[in-house]
């Protein structure tokens, strides 16, 4: 059986929502967000007031309301089903916030510890294991295929277009489709 272009969206978008649902209940709330936020300070020993930790709280803020305001009305909790749907309109929607742009610039600067414009392979598997708690082998191997231009680091360019496939991508195999192991 082959895997519709629209199946592998929701796939990426599923396994997301299971990195996020912190307490597992099948919800995301902003709870799971501030957790989200709080793992990235924690895990780079980041200060509250600094700039890269104000930038991923208020973008985690931006986004649960964008996911919100492409729920149903009254809506304070996601299943995963609704979180795919509002994901899919809010990654489309940019009259507020450019969630695919937005996000990756903030997490770039958090991930680009020595701030030299370049996630080294050691910068990566930090936020994997530290932040989305992945221990994948897979999603280890994805450090390669986001290196585009096989320099040993992933450029912010390379950062933010693996972050543009994850959200738009129909192609399994596109580097940013494979953030959280292979679709």
């Amino acid at each position: 059986m082959t895997t519709t272009a629209q199946d592998v969206i929701s796939l990426k978008l599923e396994r997301a929502f299971d990195a996020l649902d912190a307490n597992q209940d099948g919800y995301l709330e902003w709870s799971d967000y501030e957790q989200l936020g709080d793992r990235y300070i924690k895990a780079y020993r980041l200060d509250k007031s600094d700039r890269r930790a104000r930038a991923v709280v208020m973008f985690n803020q931006m986004s649960w309301l964008e996911l919100l305001r492409h729920s149903e009305p009254g809506t304070d909790r996601l299943s995963k089903e609704q979180f795919i749907a509002a994901n899919r309109l809010a990654t489309v929607d940019t009259s507020r916030l450019n969630v695919t742009e937005g996000g990756g610039h903030a997490i770039f600067d958090v991930i680009d510890v020595d701030g030299d414009n370049e996630i080294s392979k050691a910068e990566f598997e930090r936020c994997l294991r530290e932040v989305w708690r992945s221990e994948a082998p897979e999603a280890m191997e994805s450090f390669t295929r986001l290196d585009t231009d096989g320099d040993g680091s992933i450029s912010r360019q390379e950062f933010i277009r693996a972050i543009r496939e994850y959200y738009f991508s129909n192609d399994p195999e596109a580097p940013g489709s494979l953030f959280f192991g292979q679709v």
